[in-house]
């Protein structure tokens, strides 16, 4: 299934970009970012559908919560979209 990862600075940070996200009515799911996608040493991620991606950042946003990177998986594979 195809996703897009929103990366965070530290766990905490991404806490938060879920409960924004919630209150927006935005499902997501919180985990630590693959080792081999950021330079963050102990970065998390958010996962939300390929479809939500736009109205998620516009919430972020809204909340002054901004990403460090975004990737999208396709077919087994992460590529960055966006900082």
């Amino acid at each position: 299934m195809d996703h897009y990862l929103i990366i965070a600075r530290s766990v905490t940070y991404a806490q938060r970009m879920q409960r924004a996200l919630a209150r927006a009515g935005i499902r997501c799911q919180i985990f630590r970012a693959p080792r081999d996608l950021t330079e963050l040493g102990c970065a998390y991620a958010v996962r939300v559908t390929v479809s939500d991606l736009t109205d998620a950042l516009t919430a972020l946003h809204r909340e002054s919560l901004d990403p460090v990177q975004i990737f999208l998986y396709q077919r087994g594979l992460y590529r960055e979209v966006g900082r």
